[in-house]
């Protein structure tokens, strides 16, 4: 007897994220997680795809975001990892990990400094160092998005904000690279400890010695602003506080904007209409930013542990569960956004999940949106006719949470627009 459709029993969807097949595209799965089973129970946690229940969980101050830490000290354990103090304390004192108290207090600090009206004043730097980044970039008709272009922007942008000497400058993107594998304990051996373990040393004796420098010469630079930020009661941040919001500012901020300039550029390229609007209207860079924070974001799953028992969706989670928060699915959930898998920048309406929601909303975020947006003014304005070099695309390994492209070839088809700005004409925070 045949079995009606309807009656026939579905295969259960396996959630797999270090799948080729995910890396090259989660979008499927998570339409099909989030059809099937939204809160979904597999290795070890419960995973999330629906935009209103991952949007209850960040606003939720009950579940915790302090949960990396903890991972971090019993991978370290389980590899026999005993010397990670200054990797502990790290992690407890980072906005990203922090819980309230700590985390009201800290943000409340870092807010005074992370404002929209500094970063707008930091669209002068930004404009140069992208200019400078894009002059190195093209001098042939073929070059990389990713290295040659999106990758030096983010490092060279804060390491000018933050006035750091020359020579520390070289080694801030390498190091941070490092201290990135923090984010997912879960995927470090014990060499990767031992390296963390050496760079986050070595970064914070080298902002120990340029802290130093700014108590004596205060200047208008990241640092010495952080330095001078005061509670109205005079709460202050220690020096190692500060050391720590430097690190994270790089850890946080560099591979998240580099994937999200090139996850921008790649959905422009293959969406030709939205591309020529762009050429035609360099004012609708900020949509086309806006619009890839949906479409493609950068962060693509965070983590939260409930401290109670609660439900969400019908099922019972308990306290002491992990939770896996799919921001990539819940950006494309069809409840919240019309035709969410269209790529669209004119799209008006509900906002994404990309920075996060809530208390632990991306303090970064507005940076990252600027540099993006004068990122593509700049592609687009100089180089017209932009084109994909093949259609197989090499999406990163090394990261299970970022998604983003390891290498992006494109050539340029036409001429150059030229650009008048001298390379290295940037607008430095002066010392």
């Amino acid at each position: 007897m045949t079995v009606p459709a309807n009656d026939r029993v579905r295969p259960r969807v396996r959630f797999n994220p270090f799948g080729a097949e995910f890396r090259r595209d989660p979008y499927p799965l998570y339409q099909r997680l989030r059809e099937s089973e939204p809160v979904h129970r597999t290795l070890g946690m419960w995973v999330l795809t629906r935009h209103a229940d991952i949007r209850a969980v960040l606003q939720d101050r009950s579940f915790s975001a302090g949960l990396i830490p903890r991972l971090v000290a019993e991978q370290a354990e389980r590899l026999g990892r005993r010397d990670t103090a200054r990797i502990a304390r790290l992690g407890r004192k980072s906005l990203v990990f922090t819980d309230n108290p700590d985390h009201a207090r800290l943000r409340g600090l870092v807010n005074r400094v992370f404002t929209a009206q500094a970063v707008a004043e930091l669209r002068p730097l930004i404009s140069g160092v992208v200019a400078d980044v894009w002059h190195a970039a093209t001098p042939a008709d073929e070059f990389d998005v990713i290295a040659d272009f999106a990758a030096p922007i983010p490092v060279r942008v804060l390491s000018e904000w933050m006035a750091l000497p020359a020579d520390l400058r070289g080694q801030v993107g390498l190091w941070t690279h490092d201290i990135r594998f923090l984010l997912e304990p879960g995927m470090m051996k014990a060499a990767d400890f031992d390296r963390v373990h050496e760079v986050v040393e070595r970064f914070a004796e080298a902002l120990g010695d340029v802290l130093a420098e700014r108590r004596s010469r205060p200047g208008p630079d990241l640092i010495s602003r952080l330095l001078a930020a005061r509670t109205s009661g005079g709460d202050a941040l220690s020096e190692e506080e500060l050391i720590f919001v430097c690190i994270m500012c790089f850890v946080a901020g560099n591979e998240t904007t580099t994937s999200l300039i090139g996850n921008g550029v790649l959905a422009l390229l293959r969406h030709p209409d939205q591309a020529a609007l762009l050429r035609r209207d360099p004012t609708r860079a900020g949509a086309a930013v806006r619009e890839t924070l949906r479409y493609d974001p950068p962060l693509q799953l965070t983590k939260r542990l409930a401290t109670r028992d609660i439900e969400i969706g019908g099922t019972p989670i308990a306290a002491g569960d992990q939770l896996l928060l799919c921001l990539g699915a819940a950006n494309r959930d069809p409840s919240v956004f019309d035709r969410p898998d269209a790529f669209d920048p004119t799209r008006s309406g509900a906002d994404h999940l990309a920075f996060g929601h809530g208390m632990h909303g991306c303090l970064g975020g507005i940076l990252a949106r600027a540099q993006a947006e004068i990122a593509f003014e700049h592609l687009f304005r100089h180089a017209p006719d932009l084109a994909l070099r093949g259609d197989e695309f090499h999406w990163q390994e090394h990261s299970f949470i970022v998604r983003g492209l390891s290498r992006l070839p494109v050539g340029v088809v036409g001429a150059r627009v030229a650009d008048t700005r001298a390379p290295g004409d940037n607008v430095a925070v002066s010392r």
